[in-house]
């Protein structure tokens, strides 16, 4: 493979020194992020619509997306978009009704809210669970992959690489929120440029090997030469059945998996927390539209992967081992770009994970600070002492993310799919305990106690089912498919959290319908309706992004 050029390394540089003395700028204009707490983990006030949006999209988009979803997009196709386009209608629920909720109560995390709501030990369990996610499964994650893309690319050693981005993310971090915030905006014109970069050059790519010009006519020949992979909903004959299941991905398991990253989330609300709800929402919605664009830098280009790789091309390239790895298509494509625009994306792509690595350590700061040691170990903390100690959470948390992130399994599972699949563990009885105690007074905090100690052990077992009996039956339901590898009738991850989902909520329910204090539960929401109606330029841009959606999905049912 090409390595990285001069001109290359100088685009990279000029983008290095632009986020770096713009983050540098933006902390010294306003050093009160040095000893507020707020400040520093919110950006309290501070963050415009534009910023909040943009930093929604940075922290979200990383390695797991630019490799692992241009992977499955040259596996699976166009139906790995539904994480994308299904994130941009959860989008706009979260900015209707959960942003009036957080901002009304004045909540700051997550944990946060479940003390408010139920009591401290539901709070503290899920806090040192956050926690435990967050370093174990995201953090590693992005820095693993993103450190091995990189590698790849530009041929720097690989504990290199991963040294390289953690100390770039350590270093915007320290700034506090409002120094990710406003970095994130320069960080998605990177990403974007240099993304769309990409994706011109792979339909240009496919329009040459047919003897026509055009990213338009390329697009136009991949509809015809890949027509299996622009389908959006699979049947159960589909072999990647498993990782979209048909209509759940529109009425089933993908709500739970996006309202709870979207809206249940710190890593992620943390971003229009500290904002006034005005602000807040239209931020989302500026995020919503991004989301619409996702697809077509992440996923176009590994369904045009796969066109050529068909034609012959790329054959030994997408090679790892003695097997064919999708996950290589985005970086083959990379060193393809001439000198320059391959230094544009090399940036973009750097871009991305620093952004969501900075992110994700400003979140395990601001829990662990708050909550946890400010709640157990210093309750006189002052503020200056508390902005120390989350700096020191921040190198923590980067440092043994470094350490276990090589022994993971991360390049065997699939970076998406590991994210996706462990995260679904729990994600249905967090969001089970949000939804109930933003909706439905009488949730108890026994209840969610309940709710968020059977959900691991439910989704595990269901799991392990297939190897204990014949789920075969499910089939004819649409609830299970047979996995040619095991040889089993396999619950497809999505239909697992749906079931665990419901499991969960009905349990909740009985446990608070059980207890007659409930009838007059002091934690209860007061909630008003008229909070929840949309106005004004929001109503219309939530409206466009509801029937773009609507036409993507008919067009490429």
């Amino acid at each position: 493979m090409k390595q990285l050029q001069t001109a290359d390394y100088i685009v990279f540089l000029i983008y290095f020194f632009i986020v770096a003395f713009y983050g540098y700028w933006v902390y010294q204009r306003k050093k009160k992020a040095q000893v507020d707490s707020k400040d520093f983990f919110l950006a309290e006030g501070a963050l415009t619509w534009w910023a909040i949006g943009a930093s929604l999209i940075a922290s979200n988009i990383s390695a797991e997306q630019f490799i692992g979803m241009s992977g499955s997009g040259f596996k699976m196709g166009l139906a790995i978009a539904t994480y994308e386009w299904m994130a941009a209608a959860t989008l706009l629920v979260v900015a209707i009704f959960f942003m009036p909720i957080y901002l009304k109560n004045k909540i700051y995390t997550m944990p946060q809210f479940l003390t408010h709501r139920y009591n401290g030990t539901v709070s503290t369990i899920m806090a040192v669970f956050w926690l435990l996610l967050y370093v174990i499964v995201n953090l590693t994650s992005i820095l693993f992959l993103g450190a091995l893309a990189i590698s790849t690319i530009s041929g720097i050693n690989f504990w290199v690489c991963m040294s390289g981005l953690s100390i770039f993310a350590i270093i915007i971090t320290l700034g506090g929120m409002k120094v990710i915030g406003y970095t994130d905006v320069i960080q998605v014109f990177f990403l974007i440029l240099g993304g769309l970069a990409t994706t011109y050059l792979a339909l240009d790519l496919v329009s040459e090997h047919y003897n026509t010009t055009g990213v338009l006519n390329g697009f136009s020949l991949m509809l015809n030469h890949a027509d299996d992979h622009f389908h959006m909903v699979f049947n159960q004959e589909n072999t990647n059945y498993l990782d979209l299941p048909g209509l759940s991905i529109l009425i089933g398991g993908m709500w739970i998996v996006n309202l709870n990253y979207w809206g249940c989330n710190q890593y992620i609300t943390q971003r229009a927390l500290g904002a006034d709800l005005p602000t807040a929402r239209n931020g989302i919605l500026f995020a919503a539209f991004l989301k619409l664009l996702m697809p077509v830098i992440v996923v176009l280009p590994g369904i045009a992967a796969f066109v050529l790789h068909k034609e012959g091309m790329f054959q030994q390239e997408m090679i790892m081992g003695n097997e064919l790895n999708p996950d290589r298509a985005y970086p083959v494509l990379l060193n393809l770009l001439p000198v320059g625009l391959k230094g544009l994306a090399f940036a973009a792509l750097t871009a991305a994970i620093v952004a969501s690595l900075a992110g994700k350590a400003n979140s395990i700061s601001t829990i662990f600070t708050l909550d946890i040691y400010k709640k157990y170990f210093h309750t006189s903390a002052s503020e200056r002492q508390l902005v120390y100690v989350g700096r020191i959470a921040i190198f923590v948390s980067m440092l043994l993310a470094m350490v276990i992130a090589p022994f993971m399994g991360i390049d065997k599972k699939g970076g998406f799919q590991y994210i996706q699949e462990y995260t679904g563990f729990v994600s249905p009885g967090i969001f089970a305990i949000f939804i109930l105690g933003f909706f439905w007074k009488r949730t108890t905090a026994t209840a969610a106690l309940v709710g968020a100690v059977i959900t691991f052990p439910l989704s595990l077992l269901l799991k392990v089912l297939p190897r204990w009996t014949d789920l075969s039956f499910l089939g004819d339901f649409g609830f299970a498919v047979l996995n040619p590898e095991s040889a089993l009738f396999e619950i497809p991850f999505i239909d697992r959290m749906g079931f665990v989902f419901l499991i969960v909520v009905a349990a909740m329910v009985i446990i608070s319908l059980a207890d007659k204090k409930s009838k007059n539960n002091p934690k209860g929401l007061e909630i008003d309706p008229s909070m929840f109606k949309p106005q004004g330029a929001f109503a219309i841009g939530a409206a466009l992004v509801c029937g773009i959606l609507a036409a993507l999905y008919i067009v490429f049912w």
